[in-house]
């Protein structure tokens, strides 16, 4: 049988109070609903409906190139609904599969024993149990212990309220029970809405076996309905995630203070310190290791690099045995050759630094391509825009580049120079010669240091 996924992503949110759609809010700096069609996808189904309906331009915006069946919702009448927009597109001898853009730690392993539990003709629901079940459906069963309904916590009498075992929204059932199912719904209750777990009650009513499986763990089946909410689940996703890197053998000095939000290749022996966030794209060699308050973002990093602390890298390419910070900010296109250094509070953007080549401290080197086994010394400034346009400096191998130097680009500093330290050097430097551009030193005998006036002739 063919599996359809209908995940419904019609709710406003109210309760983030935001201009932003609740499937959009981030979470691991992806939208929820980005989340959910991710799991989706792993199960590799015929097709995925997404039921979209507040904010639809912001949806359709931001998550317009997934694969996936857009199915309008005008108005947000309930969950049963909201599969009404979508279940004429399926057909009768598929299974459906019903998510929620809203629950994001849904773990395809999860949602694949489900469908295998509605087989060909059962009606799979995923339960959990909770200590605190109010404001969640009551799964109801019978006195074989068979699920015989839902009744949702608006509309649960005082006994109902006690039990334990709540619906999840999650099910899976055929579509040619599904459609009529839903056909037979009505809206006779306190929120005038049509409930997909009514269904339940038809089921049973007409023989279908309705199997109710656990989920692996509670988190998977959580909610998010506000910020509250979505600080946690971004905890949970963390954690997840240092779990699977420790187990494919990364360290974390502390699993609880790491933020993945994007994806990470760590090599053997890696480590990364405390409240190091990783952004987009970022591969790490072997033997690497990240200090602690550093951001990587869309970067690759190579063998035995030390990132010393409070670094910021991002768009760059570093080689190997290089050490960088700490306090250093590498802006995009940055490439760093093995054994290269970048100390403490410098900036680079758009630079190639060579071989064993050093910007110690306190330094801003821009637009620039510096050869092999330079040392540029501290508070050196390429000057690269001249408030139109940016230029390129060339420095050559073997270059000695001294202190509070200002290189006006268009310049190039041949291989082997020295730059005497307080130059400004608007001109081409020749290899192998110290060039310099200071004023004279002058002394004046006799100079007085000026003094406030005493109080009284003030």
């Amino acid at each position: 049988m063919s599996l359809h996924i209908v995940v419904l992503a019609a709710g406003k949110g109210k309760r983030m109070n935001s201009a932003l759609p609740k499937v959009l809010q981030p979470l691991g700096d992806r939208p929820l609903l980005k989340h959910v069609v991710e799991s989706a996808q792993a199960l590799d189904p015929a097709r995925i409906h997404v039921v979209y309906g507040h904010g639809a331009e912001q949806v359709q915006s931001a998550l317009g190139y997934l694969d996936v069946d857009w199915d309008f919702q005008a108005q947000q009448l309930g969950t049963g609904h909201a599969v009404m927009q979508a279940i004429d597109a399926v057909p009768d001898d598929a299974r459906v599969l019903v998510l929620y853009g809203d629950v994001p730690l849904i773990r395809p392993g999860t949602l694949s024993h489900l469908v295998e539990a509605a087989g060909t003709d059962n009606l799979a629901l995923l339960t959990v149990l909770l200590d605190d079940p109010a404001g969640y459906g009551r799964i109801k069963r019978g006195d074989d212990n068979r699920v015989v309904g839902i009744v949702e916590d608006k509309d649960a009498s005082a006994d109902e309220r006690h039990i334990r075992e709540v619906n999840t929204g999650l099910m899976c059932a055929q579509a040619r029970h599904l459609r009529d199912w839903l056909s037979r719904l009505t809206n006779d209750n306190t929120q005038g809405e049509y409930y997909l777990t009514d269904c339940i009650a038809m089921a049973a009513a007409d023989g279908v076996p309705v199997v109710a499986g656990q989920a692996g763990s509670v988190a998977e089946t959580q909610g998010i309905n506000d910020k509250r909410d979505l600080a946690c689940a971004e905890r949970m996703l963390q954690r997840r995630q240092a779990d699977t890197l420790m187990a494919a053998g990364l360290t974390l000095r502390d699993p609880e203070r790491f933020d993945l939000r994007g994806t990470l290749h760590a090599g053997r022996d890696t480590r990364i310190d405390i409240d190091a966030v990783i952004e987009g794209e970022v591969v790490l060699g072997d033997n690497v290791h990240i200090g602690p308050y550093c951001v990587l973002r869309n970067c690759t990093i190579g063998d035995h690099t030390q990132v010393l602390s409070h670094t910021v890298i991002e768009h760059a390419e570093i080689g190997a045995r290089c050490q960088i910070g700490p306090f250093a900010r590498l802006r995009p296109d940055t490439r760093l050759a093995d054994r290269a250094k970048i100390g403490n509070f410098v900036e680079t953007k758009k630079i190639t630094l060579g071989q064993g080549s050093k910007v110690n401290h306190l330094s801003y080197v821009g637009d620039a391509e510096i050869g092999a086994n330079v040392n540029v010394g501290a508070g050196v400034i390429t000057c690269n825009y001249d408030g139109a346009h940016k230029h390129l400096t060339t420095i050559g191998d073997d270059a000695f580049i001294g202190s509070d130097v200002q290189l006006v680009a268009p310049v190039a500093v041949a291989a082997g120079a020295t730059i005497g330290a307080g130059s400004t050097i608007t001109k081409d430097a020749p290899a192998q010669q110290l060039t310099l551009s200071r004023a004279r030193q002058v002394s004046l005998p006799g100079w007085q240091r000026p003094t406030k006036d005493s109080p009284e002739h003030e």
